[in-house]
């Protein structure tokens, strides 16, 4: 035998008391536990509450003797409860006919009573081998599930070369390799999701699972389903058992993102798994150990949530360890050509176009923009772009729609009378009024197309 403890936690149903003390004795050298009941309606009770690597279920109980139909009942409610269970079905009246029908009604094996002690260890122990191979494949088919799942989130490497990024970077390297919990604070659209991706790349546990959550998609009657998983029956739509999140993510990082939109309730059910490292599946009191690297995120200012009692104290330390801030796109303007550059390589191969240019004005207004959608918004201009342009030049014609943005509330009357600053809004606006045709906007401002770029270049626009 491998170990003295190979057959792991066994659960034996039979009404003969010297049987069940008999084979606790005789198991319990071999096995880390033995659990032992003479009423087999307490089955659905042990089920609910405790996972068994093999089950001995007797096959005759008083009110049916020799027949057998109690324990093909009994094991069609096990196996209904636990697809996975290894069932052992003994009875001292057995017959080849009853051996083939227990094994096609799902038994693992068949033993006859009084067994031989030998035999049965071995029995028991090619059934435990049997069960942690189960345990496996279901496991794996989770994972390649939570794996084909995410295998269609775009990723793509992390762009820049600023200052301000490349402190992002020195954390990453930093932590990558620990299993410490890190939270990632920064707006919406700068990339959180992509720092997640790289701790994940970078750790101990790249050739595992990574997992994502969008918490703020998550609705409060279906947080637990989708976090801790369900036990089929749990509620109207549970038609079949399903592991959560955390058990999906088992071995490897669970990215929360969004944290920061989570009910006190749900964050104090958050805490206590976080804490106990343990789930629980709605429907069951099975705790199920889980091992997994933390990954959170929020565009929310936690720490004032966190003075107005908004935010448990006690789940903000317990997920930030360490902690990334992430810099807005304004903060890190530098990187913009860069970011252009990858851009307009990604979506110029989407689309099937030849390689677009930047032009050096473009580039500048692009510069002077300020971003409130961060990164995002950036990608999105520059794939609008390059679907409505016709020149192989992006020019600032090709952004015009940021010049909507940025005068969106324009007013009747100058806040100044300087005239570089009269000029700079005059021209702004003939461009905003003709949906940044620069040809139109240049005849009406009585100017040639050359001399309106040469002031949009002096101006910044």
């Amino acid at each position: 035998m491998e170990s003295d403890k190979e057959l792991g936690k066994i659960l034996i149903i039979d009404d003969d008391e010297d049987v069940l003390l008999a084979a606790k004795m005789l198991l319990r050298k071999h096995a880390e536990n033995v659990i032992i009941e003479k009423n087999p309606k307490k089955i659905p009770f042990l089920l609910n509450n405790d996972t068994y690597d093999v089950i001995l279920l007797d096959m005759n109980f008083s009110k049916d003797i020799t027949s057998g139909k109690e324990g093909f009942y009994w094991l069609e409610q096990i196996l209904e409860r636990e697809p996975t269970a290894v069932v052992i079905l003994i009875t001292a009246f057995g017959d080849v006919e009853m051996a083939v029908k227990a094994l096609k009604e799902g038994a693992t094996d068949f033993v006859l009573k009084p067994w031989q002690n030998e035999k049965l260890i071995a029995t028991l122990s090619s059934a435990a081998k049997l069960k942690k191979s189960r345990n496996e494949v279901t496991q794996l088919k989770q994972a390649k599930q939570a794996l084909e799942e995410g295998i269609n989130q775009p990723f793509k490497d992390i762009i820049g070369e600023s200052d301000a990024i490349k402190q992002v970077f020195n954390i990453i390297d930093k932590v990558a390799q620990t299993d410490a919990n890190v939270l990632i604070l920064g707006e919406n659209g700068t990339g959180k999701e992509l720092i997640a991706r790289a701790l994940h790349q970078k750790s101990l546990r790249k050739d595992k699972v990574f997992i994502g959550v969008d918490m703020g998609a998550i609705t409060e009657t279906l947080f637990e389903s989708e976090l801790f998983g369900h036990k089929k029956g749990a509620f109207t739509d549970a038609k079949d058992d399903r592991a959560g999140r955390f058990e999906a993510a088992n071995g490897g990082s669970l990215f929360l993102d969004e944290i920061g939109n989570l009910s006190m309730q749900l964050q104090s059910k958050l805490l206590t798994v976080l804490q106990k490292r343990e789930v629980v599946r709605l429907g069951t009191n099975k705790s199920v150990p889980v091992d997994i690297r933390l990954i959170s995120a929020t565009n929310m200012p936690i720490y004032e949530m966190v003075e107005e009692s908004t935010f448990r104290q006690d789940l903000l330390y317990r997920i930030n360890t360490v902690e990334i801030h992430l810099p807005s796109l304004r903060d890190r303007m530098d990187d913009i050509p860069l970011l252009c550059d990858h851009f307009i390589k990604m979506y110029c191969g989407k689309y099937r176009k030849p390689i677009k240019k930047m032009s050096p004005i473009a580039l500048k207004k692009l510069q002077k923009y300020q971003w409130p959608g961060n990164i995002r918004e950036l990608q999105h201009a520059l794939e609008r772009a390059i679907i409505m342009s016709d020149s192989n030049m992006l020019s600032p014609d090709d952004f015009f729609f940021l010049n909507q943005k940025a005068e969106s509330k324009a007013e009747a009357e100058p806040e100044t009378f300087n005239l570089d600053d009269v000029e700079k809004s005059v021209i702004q606006k003939a461009i905003n009024r003709h949906g940044g045709n620069i040809s139109k906007a240049a005849k009406e401002l009585g100017l040639t197309r050359a001399s309106l770029y040469r002031r949009m270049e002096k101006h910044g626009l």
